[in-house]
């Protein structure tokens, strides 16, 4: 039923269906700022959520249930609580602050365990699922494919709000729905504005892991960050950097005890060769939440796309850091969290800031492009060809029986106008 991570991993799920653990966890944090869709999911659809979770447990053997929501939301928990009765599943409480959503973070929080460095839940017995990602079981369940996405609209449009849309439709189509930008000159992010990317093409698509959209005008702080090239962000850091480790202290992967330490990883920037890997080292185990380029550093420097190059430096050369002391929890942990509505000021957003309520009226793309690669691992096979009639549904590329993947389905009924090794194109009738 091509169900896959929905909080943006895109991991399949029948693989985590397939183990046997003590703990089935929903993630229901969503701490991106502005980004506002697992509330109103949870607040809408609580019974589906629930019946997916239950639905996990039973299959993978977990006697109990943790579900993470924010207790801030209270509507959210007033929704999914009166379905918990005689499931073995029990309400987690969590604050408002970044990354509350962090795998590591919640199965800590939930179960009072440490997942291995570099290690998965599964590691510590649990198995840790988006809210729509649950929304999504229990639809496959009852023979139904992945073929919507639940996004919010948020930033400088008219109406911000949240609404299920099908899977390969226009960005453009998105921002239509929310009554259109308030503003001619925008940047676009994608599924966040800490973790997600950027772009100026509204013609780019929803896929099984878009988030969400958050409009900012063209010459807003972040956009003018984002948009400097890489070589650039490495060059400042390397003249720049003086060392204050902040970036290291507000790191959560180094608070939970992990060895992270993105201000050595900054010195690689000074050094090649051997340099570059001794000091690489300290990005392994970074998240790439961004605090420490977005929150942490007081020379606004960029820390975390050190750790994004050091990353890929070391996979290059085939290194893997493994971590040379028990994982043991900061005794500055909880005192270091760093609120939303900090974290908002910094990035210059407070102003847009808003709930996005459900929509409910049906979004009905003229045409939409799948992508065959919207999950971890190999891209689905067409299927279809040019000139083939196809119902909303069915199937359009099949992942081969011995890669890790997932199928992926029509959103829309009508008629196949494109294929392409990346993507599949419907026009509808």
């Amino acid at each position: 039923m091509g169900v896959v991570g929905a909080g943006g991993a895109g991991f399949p799920t029948n693989v985590k269906a397939a183990s046997q653990v003590e703990f089935v966890l929903a993630n229901g944090a969503e701490c991106e700022p502005l980004v506002h869709k697992d509330v109103e999911l949870m607040h809408h659809f609580a019974a589906d959520i629930v019946a997916g979770m239950r639905a996990m447990m039973a299959m993978t053997g977990a006697p109990v249930g943790k579900f993470g929501v924010k207790s801030k939301n209270k509507q959210a928990v007033a929704a999914v609580e009166p379905h918990l009765e005689g499931s073995g599943i029990e309400l987690t409480f969590l604050g408002d602050f970044y990354p509350s959503g962090d795998e590591y973070e919640l199965v800590y929080i939930a179960t009072g365990r440490l997942i291995p460095a570099g290690g998965l839940p599964l590691h510590v017995g649990c198995v840790v699922n988006n809210v729509e990602t649950l929304h999504n079981v229990h639809h496959a369940l009852q023979g139904r494919p992945v073929v919507d996405k639940f996004v919010s609209v948020t930033g400088t449009v008219k109406r911000p709000s949240s609404f299920w849309v099908p899977v390969g439709t226009p960005l453009s189509e998105l921002i239509a729905k929310a009554g259109g930008a308030t503003i001619s000159e925008y940047a676009i992010f994608v599924s966040g504005l800490m973790m997600g990317r950027m772009t100026f093409d509204p013609a780019e698509v929803v896929t099984k892991t878009t988030a969400g959209i958050i409009l900012l005008p063209r010459d807003h702080y972040l956009v003018t960050r984002k948009e400097r090239p890489e070589p650039a962000m490495h060059r400042i850091g390397k003249s720049a950097c003086d060392q204050c480790s902040y970036c290291t202290e507000f790191c959560p992967r180094f608070l939970l005890g992990y060895e992270v330490q993105p201000h050595k990883v900054m010195r690689s920037l000074g050094f090649s060769f051997m340099g570059e890997g001794l000091w690489n080292q300290w990005a392994q185990l970074c998240c790439s939440c961004g605090l420490c380029t977005l929150y942490a550093c007081p020379e606004d420097l960029y820390p975390k796309e050190a750790c994004d190059r050091g990353k890929a430096d070391l996979r290059e050369r085939g290194i893997k850091f493994e971590q040379q002391k028990p994982v043991k929890v900061h005794p500055m942990k909880e005192a270091r969290r760093v609120p939303l509505a900090q974290l908002r000021r910094k990035l210059k957003v407070e102003q847009y800031e808003s709930e996005a309520p459900f929509d409910a009226e049906p979004l009905v793309p003229r045409a939409v492009r799948i992508p065959m690669s919207q999950h971890v691992g190999k891209p689905a096979v067409a299927s279809v060809k040019v000139g083939d009639r196809v119902k909303r549904n069915d199937t359009l590329g099949r992942v081969p029986a011995d890669g890790l993947g997932a199928d992926v389905h029509a959103s829309i009924s009508g008629i196949v106008t494109a294929v392409t090794p990346d993507a599949v194109e419907i026009g509808g009738t």
